[in-house]
């Protein structure tokens, strides 16, 4: 009888045995806290049954115990192992990602950046600054006008609000600026071919003589750097025109435009020689390269010249020549051989060409207009003057030969040369010591 009760009792602390088992943790933290609870009750429960706590074989608590043991252990290795993965797992931060796909930027693209940063931010600041110069300026003009005895070398001339009209001569000529050659400059180059063109206009502008100007091929990042930048200044711009349309075309339309009333009248150096021109060189479209054999001599009234905007230094030579010849059209070169010796290549920027072409019309002399306009770093001299001074330089040689006295009376047979006036300057240094050793 004890041993079929004692066999009961083993089966019914196996059954507990397996339900603690069931209950046992496999991967979810919230699974071992209610597994390890369950666990810690069931051992509570089997220390209060009597079999448990008194049993006379005492065989089956020491098993027990060590089951539950384990079991326990089993649930604490799962729990630091889940910590464990958490803690090495990389948790995502927004800024990493933004790092990540933002580019990097040298120093000097960062100073550039800057650079340009300060100077949008200051854009106000030196609008500000212009009207309150132009306000001095007005000022001290009026100042002059109430005492006009008292001379002021320093007054501006007068500012006018609104249009500035122009004081020079409309003559019959027209110059176009060929700008389709974007796709060979950097974004540098097409900042500055923007400066030489609004420069070109302001020299045009201000010249005794002025000629018609246009642009052609107007479009792309010129016409965005003109439109945003320079804020449609352009637009405003008296006797420039800006067309779409390539340099042929817009050479045809300038024949029109110089037949209008307005179109200007001969003047200046146009009037030298006007009966040696011959009617059909009139109304020649030329482009000016420094690559063509031809020389341009003079420039002939109602013509239409050529000038390619291009800022590539040198990296591109004689491409505005090759595109005059594909087109049919006449090219010619200034006669800058002519009339320099340069130091340099004979290739000038744009508003260079412009403006010895306007000096030109006004004194009739290559020359002259060279000189005026070259910047010294081309090092170029008038090869007039270098055969002047060249002359000038053998006659003061020969001079100076014939000054040269020669001493035949020294020992050795040697010659001594003296120059003029040392002989004298000997004898006063004699008859200096002379004199102060009588005295």
């Amino acid at each position: 009888m004890e041993s079929e009760e004692r066999s009961a009792k083993k089966r019914k602390l196996d059954d507990g045995l397996e339900e603690v088992e069931l209950a046992a943790p496999v991967g979810d933290r919230a699974m071992d806290d209610n597994a390890s609870n369950d666990s810690a009750t069931k051992k509570q429960k089997l220390s209060h049954t009597p079999e448990a706590s008194g049993d006379a074989d005492g065989d089956l608590n020491p098993d027990l115990g060590d089951q539950i043991d384990a079991l326990e252990g089993s649930s604490q290795s799962n729990e630091q192992f889940e910590v464990g993965v958490n803690e090495q797992e990389p948790t995502d931060q927004p800024g990493d990602t933004e790092n990540a796909a933002a580019p990097k930027l040298s120093k000097n693209q960062l100073k550039k950046l800057r650079r340009h940063e300060k100077w949008e931010s200051g854009r106000e600041d030196r609008k500000v600054k212009r009207r309150e110069k132009i306000k001095a300026k007005k000022e001290r003009r009026r100042e002059a006008f109430k005492n006009p005895d008292v001379p002021n070398p320093k007054v501006p001339p007068a500012i006018r609000s609104g249009k500035r009209g122009l004081d020079g001569v409309q003559v019959p000529i027209t110059v176009i600026f060929d700008c389709d050659f974007e796709d060979l400059m950097f974004d540098n180059e097409m900042k500055s071919l923007g400066l030489q063109i609004t420069r070109s206009y302001s020299d045009n502008r201000k010249a005794p003589y002025r000629t018609h100007l246009a642009v052609s091929s107007f479009g792309g990042k010129m016409k965005e750097r003109f439109d945003g930048t320079l804020e449609k200044q352009y637009t405003s711009w008296t006797g420039c025109r800006f067309f779409s349309e390539d340099f042929v075309t817009v050479a045809e339309k300038a024949k029109e435009w110089m037949k209008e009333p307005g179109g200007g009248k001969i003047a200046g150096a146009l009037k030298q020689d006007i009966d040696s021109v011959k009617p059909e060189e009139e109304g020649e479209i030329v482009y000016l390269s420094a690559e063509s054999d031809n020389t341009l001599e003079r420039l002939k009234p109602n013509s239409t010249y050529i000038i390619g905007g291009l800022v590539d230094k040198n990296r591109y030579k004689g491409i505005c020549y090759k595109r005059a010849m594909d087109r049919g059209v006449k090219t010619a070169k200034l006669p800058i051989g002519d009339f320099l010796q340069m130091n340099s290549r004979k290739v000038l920027v744009t508003n260079h060409v412009l403006e010895i072409m306007l000096k030109w019309i006004e004194y009739g002399d290559w020359g002259k207009a060279f000189m005026e306009v070259l910047p010294k770093r081309k090092g170029g001299a008038l090869k007039s003057d270098l055969d002047g001074s060249t002359a000038g330089g053998e006659d003061d040689d020969e001079a100076a030969a014939e000054d040269i006295q020669v001493d035949t009376t020294t020992t050795g047979g040697e010659q001594n040369v003296e120059a003029p006036g040392t002989s004298q300057a000997l004898a006063q240094g004699k008859d200096a010591a002379t004199d102060s050793t009588a005295a």
